[in-house]
């Protein structure tokens, strides 16, 4: 009887049993050794019949993915397949997913053209200063070039992000700033730090579509808050915080990714009032400080480093190559990722901190960023025209930076138009890879840096195409 129920039962049933099963164990939801569901409660679950769930633990067993043990039920095998992001949560359509617009940016060859990449063109960047820090670093000391550095870092470059950082009003002491590898690997200390797995954390609508890649990887749930031209919906901010209770927000203040927006003073004051009522503990990423000509409001400088922790690196104004970041928190917090850093990684990345020391140094640093901020201003406006000559609107005018966040013509979907573009090797950033609510489809983020002319004619071409596909018409 048995085998006539299962021939007659659809596969694709089967094979759902099996997708089921398999999502769990690469998310960690069923970890190696965990007792799978009966074989009957799972079918009053998945609405199929046992005989369905039968067969799929069985071909589960086949593969080794899972054991049975004979009277007692089944069982996650020991050897699991590694986790995946992408199995973490309902699969996305590959052009709006964070990671696909990542690997593409950073796998695709010279010839393919990045709009939709977060840094900006070698030819942008000091290569003559970092040229000369190159040979000064190379005549240094030996240990500069072979040993370890200090888990806290560098003292002479956390002397100097001290200084650069009072002249934005945030006071910190070098006892107070941790070097990391990057600003990536610093949220992701502090995540490590400060969250558990299944914490909530509160992040920007849009925001960083890395913050969201990342939250994943430390299985938190993530709740967004629109993002409006002076910082968070304040009122949807409060009902957040009274309903969902999350531990986290992590947000851009002064230059936002990916709006260009700035924090207003207001706003600020609000989000910290309502942060000391609800314990809520804020990262602020603060990598784009460098191009601003006058400074934003900071949340860590009206906070003073009490909730607010700062993070920041260097690789969007010096190089993405050398990677150099840092924490600024409070000393009790330092203490515990210092132990953290050493679990992780062990030692500082001493010879690209000396880089990042004599680099940010030199004179002729502070002169590239000044005519860099210039420069930017004039590829900001320039961009933000051509764009709108092809019917694609800036949400706001930046005051600084390097994105433009704008919304396509009507009924365009912003997905749609970089499947298109990517056939003539063009990676385009879709509005929804930075909406945790989805709610994005019709924006797109481009990188001021990075048009050139061939960028407006393909893009112009794709919006063509999409408006006359059919399901646009409709």
């Amino acid at each position: 009887m048995a085998t006539e129920a299962i021939q007659t039962e659809p596969v694709s049933r089967i094979g759902m049993v099996m997708a089921t099963i398999r999502q769990r164990i690469a998310a960690r939801t069923l970890v190696a050794g965990s007792k799978l569901p009966s074989v009957r409660a799972l079918a009053r679950s998945m609405q199929v019949s046992v005989s369905t769930v039968v067969e799929a633990y069985n071909r589960l067993v086949a593969e080794g993915a899972i054991l049975s043990r004979p009277g007692s039920g089944f069982y996650v095998a020991s050897q699991v397949a590694p986790m995946e992001l992408s199995a973490l949560e309902p699969k996305l359509d590959r052009a709006i997913d964070p990671l696909w617009i990542s690997r593409q940016s950073l796998e695709g060859d010279e010839a393919v053209l990045k709009p939709g990449c977060g840094w900006m063109p070698a030819s942008w960047l000091p290569q003559q200063v970092i040229r000369k820090a190159l040979r000064t670093v190379s005549r240094g000391r030996a240990e500069a070039l072979a040993n370890y550095g200090s888990p806290l870092g560098l003292p002479p470059l956390r002397q100097l992000i001290s200084r650069r950082l009072g002249e934005r009003g945030v006071e910190a002491s070098p006892d107070q700033i941790m070097l990391t590898e990057s600003g990536t690997q610093a949220i992701d200390l502090l995540c490590r730090y400060l969250l558990e797995p299944g914490d909530t954390v509160l992040v920007d609508d849009p925001c960083y579509f890395n913050f969201q890649a990342l939250l994943r990887a430390h299985r938190i749930r993530m709740v967004s808050v629109p993002y409006t031209p002076t910082g968070p919906d304040i009122d949807a901010f409060a009902a957040i915080l009274a309903e969902r209770h999350p531990r986290l927000y992590i947000t851009n203040s002064a230059v936002h990714n990916p709006t260009g927006a700035i924090l207003s003073p207001v706003t600020a004051h609000r989000v910290l009032k309502l942060a000391d009522q609800h314990g809520l503990i804020i990262i602020e990423d603060d990598i784009f400080a460098d191009f601003e000509h006058v400074p934003a409001p900071r949340l860590a400088g009206f906070d003073g480093l009490n909730r607010v922790i700062q993070i920041g690196s260097f690789s969007k104004t010096l190089s993405a190559s050398a990677r150099c970041g840092f924490v600024a928190a409070r000393p009790e917090w330092i203490e515990g990722l210092i132990d953290l850093k050493i679990a992780t990684m062990f030692g500082g990345a001493r010879l690209n901190e000396e880089l990042m020391h004599a680099v940010l140094s030199d004179s002729g640093f502070r002169k590239h960023a000044a005519a860099l901020r210039v420069r930017l201003e004039r590829a900001r406006r320039e961009v933000g025209e051509r764009l709108r000559e092809i019917g694609v609107m800036p949400w706001i005018e930046p005051r600084a930076g390097i994105f433009l966040w704008c919304r396509l013509p009507a009924g365009m979907d912003s997905a749609e138009v970089a499947r298109l573009a990517l056939a003539s090797g063009l990676v385009l950033a879709p509005g929804n890879a930075f909406s945790v609510a989805q709610t994005a489809g019709a924006y797109m983020r481009f990188n001021v840096a990075q048009m050139d002319e061939r960028v407006f004619d393909i893009l112009q071409s794709c919006i063509r195409q999409g408006l006359l596909s059919p399901s646009t018409r409709q």
